[in-house]
């Protein structure tokens, strides 16, 4: 079962990832973000909660993993920065199920550009956000595009979306997102991917 779950990931995210990223969206032909290349490790709560590392990404040393499909252009985010910028997400840990996604008032799997219509803003390092957004958005300029794979550490505290964002804007998402934040299943993978597009980068004390 452990095996078919992380089969499950890896099939799910290279299902989604984009050959081409341009203005507006990530286009979802072709490519890979995981495959062959990818490790399986152990999760932090043992055996039954294991990782994946996709080799197409870079891991940095909190655990998140990224991968740029757009470089954006400008000053590059850092702390203190406020920034705007456009997301989707996704349990893709287990499931697949999107909590985030475009135009889709059912919270279902994105089509078009895939991102959202209302902007999530916020200031780097505030605490407003997740770590994995917040430490994903530094050194994003405006136009850039950046797939992230969130692990449960890096991810929503204890109480869910509640106190942290970026929170799902439909009743759907909400369900979907809450679900596997609430399991106490030791077989669900917390392991959420995002994908951000930065608008604008506001520097500390513009």
């Amino acid at each position: 079962r452990r095996a078919l779950l992380h089969s499950s990931a890896v099939a799910i995210v290279s299902s989604m990832a984009p050959a081409i990223a341009y203005d507006g969206f990530l286009d979802r032909t072709g490519g890979s973000a995981g495959g062959a290349g990818s490790v399986r490790l152990d999760g932090i709560n043992g055996m039954a909660k294991p990782k994946t590392l996709f080799s197409d990404f870079t891991a940095t040393e909190s655990g998140l993993q990224l991968k740029d499909y757009k470089i954006g252009s400008g000053l590059p985010a850092s702390p203190g920065d406020r920034v705007v910028l456009e997301w989707t997400g996704v349990t893709v840990g287990y499931q697949g199920r999107y909590f985030q996604a475009r135009n889709k008032p059912k919270g279902g799997a994105f089509e078009g550009d895939g991102f959202l219509d209302t902007p999530l803003s916020f200031t780097i390092g505030d605490g407003s956000v997740i770590r994995g957004v917040d430490e994903a958005v530094r050194g994003m300029s405006a136009g850039g595009v950046r797939r992230i794979i969130v692990p449960e550490e890096l991810g929503y505290p204890a109480d869910g979306f509640k106190t942290v964002g970026p929170f799902p804007s439909t009743f759907s998402g909400q369900r979907a997102l809450d679900f596997v934040l609430s399991s106490k299943s030791s077989m669900v993978d917390k392991t959420l991917m995002f994908d951000l597009k930065v608008i604008s980068v506001k520097p500390r004390g513009v």
